[in-house]
């Protein structure tokens, strides 16, 4: 019989989830690249002729703007308040402060060559956009291990492998299917040798015994592993769905958490620390860029813009400004912005994910742990393990990263002292790591709710969140006079460096046209108060 693509894609499918159909669409032509991911971004060479802009916010957004408008000729200005770039994408090393609203300052402590992304940790090897940027500006990159079935995971006061939580449950929910198969209860939507068909398939799926009856073979791990001469091996009894329903909540992300299309595999990170691509652009613009600089004032001067800054009541004109910080930090900026654009702004609450880090003997390395993700129905949430230097003798042991992944836990975990988070990670590590909580050493947490220009994660609000955009986020996608906004709120690819990328990009095209349609006389001066 022949093989046809359909059938292929289903087996694509069977393997590798949606993700893998997609991309496999794609590779075969079945499914057409989008134009303004196929082409590299470029505005038009000498367009700036001059013009003035000022950029807020050094993040991705603000680096990429600067980037492509100095490539076009642009006089580019870039306001930054923190001493540092990279906004949310932030990787600390040992010397470097944390400071956190209402908390202590922390300086952390890690050995040479070791880092924490306290911000974004992965890149999706679907983003072509950054990944463009990291290729063009020689950021080296390598993968980031963001499933293992070795890692453990930690629901209903029960501690199994990814391994078995994930057959288990293939087993079980295939198990009733079968049983349901066998009593009629799918006569209406299985008709002739479908039923067979679909008894065989799910046979397989769920390694289920001839009668139906789930007994895993080995998939889901073993009690006694298989070894030499008359090992034979033997696997581990199956949770029972009893079991698996106990904690049904926080364990449906994790389940599915690979098949989610910006989660695919391979995920990839900058060699030396995800915040290399946006250090690798503040490389190209670095005169333009004022640090330690907070926006005090927006204000409309002319046809042009008036940005009061930090410290020194200084202040800048310029024709343009594309403003590229977040909503947290916008509302409370005085501004000359319209009733319409302050009414889409206020009041848009932010996610307050937070961060905990130890440095660590590598003893997960023991266990067969080599990069992956490990969860759990507590606060912490998650736990991400070094996907780089293995064997080495110590690394990085992500020991918390809440989101809101396996419960409404953000808020409570972002409230905690850095102490009780320690705590906590601790408990939870050594339930996962017996005996090895002891070896966690020079903690560090960053909560991104009381991070100082951040306070959040990003946008929470339905108008930013939702399929449908809503009219807060239709307002700010429009120009406010000379005045652009960028961000990756602006954007379908929420919470991701390529989303800040990609709504820079159009910010700039909008740029791009406001500055054709005004002559090159009309630009505005710069003023140094």
């Amino acid at each position: 019989m022949a093989f046809t693509r359909r059938a292929f894609l289903e087996r694509l499918g069977a393997v590798g989830g949606v993700s893998a159909v997609y991309l496999g669409m794609e590779a075969m032509g079945l499914l057409a690249v989008p134009p303004a991911a196929a082409q590299p971004f470029a505005l038009p060479p000498g367009s700036g002729r001059g013009r003035r802009v000022v950029i807020l916010g050094a993040g991705i957004a603000g680096l990429v703007s600067a980037y492509e408008l100095k490539r076009a000729g642009w006089n580019v200005t870039l306001l930054e308040a923190r001493d540092r770039i990279g906004g949310r994408v932030w990787s600390l090393r040992g010397g470097d402060r944390i400071v956190q609203t209402g908390r202590p300052d922390q300086l952390c402590a890690f050995s040479p060559g070791l880092y924490f992304n306290a911000g974004a940790t992965r890149l999706p090897s679907r983003h072509r956009t950054i990944l463009g940027y990291a290729k063009t500006l020689g950021v080296p990159l390598e993968v980031m291990v963001n499933s293992s079935r070795s890692t453990k995971w930690d629901f209903g006061g029960r501690v199994v492998t990814a391994r078995q939580a994930v057959n288990d449950v293939k087993g079980r929910i295939s198990e009733l299917l079968f049983k349901a198969i066998d009593r009629g209860a799918l006569d209406q939507e299985l008709r002739g040798g479908d039923k067979e068909a679909m008894r065989q398939f799910v046979g397989f799926y769920g390694d289920l015994a001839r009668s139906g009856d789930y007994q895993p073979q080995g998939r889901s791990g073993y009690r006694v592993e298989p070894g030499g001469y008359n090992q034979v091996g033997e696997p581990l009894p199956p949770m029972s769905l009893a079991d698996i329903m106990r904690d049904a909540r926080a364990m449906a992300l994790p389940l599915i958490f690979e098949e989610l299309f910006d989660q695919q595999t391979p995920m990839l990170e900058p060699v030396g620390g995800m915040d290399r691509i946006a250090y690798a652009l503040y490389a190209q613009v670095r005169p333009s860029v004022r640090l330690n600089s907070p926006i005090t004032a927006i204000r409309r001067s002319g046809d042009g813009v008036r940005i009061e800054h930090g410290p020194g009541a200084q202040a800048i004109e310029a024709d343009h400004c594309i403003c590229a910080l977040p909503l947290t930090t916008l509302q409370r900026i005085p501004n000359d912005f319209s009733a319409a654009k302050q009414a889409a702004i206020r009041g848009v609450p932010y996610l307050p994910s937070v961060k905990v880090a130890f440095e660590s003997p590598r003893f997960w390395e023991e266990e067969g742990i080599y990069g992956g993700i490990g969860w759990t129905d507590q606060a912490n949430e998650n736990l991400l393990y070094p996907s780089g230097h293995f064997n080495s003798e110590r690394g990085v042991l992500v020991g918390a990263y809440c989101s809101n992944w396996t419960g409404d836990h953000a808020g409570a975990f972002n409230a905690m002292s850095h102490e009780q988070r320690f705590a906590l990670c601790r408990e939870v590590i050594g339930r996962i790591h017996p005996g090895k909580a002891g070896l966690l050493a020079r903690p560090v947490t960053v909560a991104w709710g009381a991070t100082p220009w951040s306070e959040g994660m990003g946008p929470m609000h339905p108008d930013f969140t939702d399929t449908a955009r809503g009219a807060r986020y239709a307002e700010l996608l429009r120009p406010e006079g000379p005045i652009v906004f960028a961000g990756e709120h602006l954007s379908y690819v929420l919470y991701w460096q390529e989303g800040a990328a990609l709504s820079a990009h159009a910010a700039l095209r909008v740029l791009t046209e406001q500055a054709a349609a005004r002559p090159v006389e009309a630009a505005a001066r710069s003023v140094e108060a």
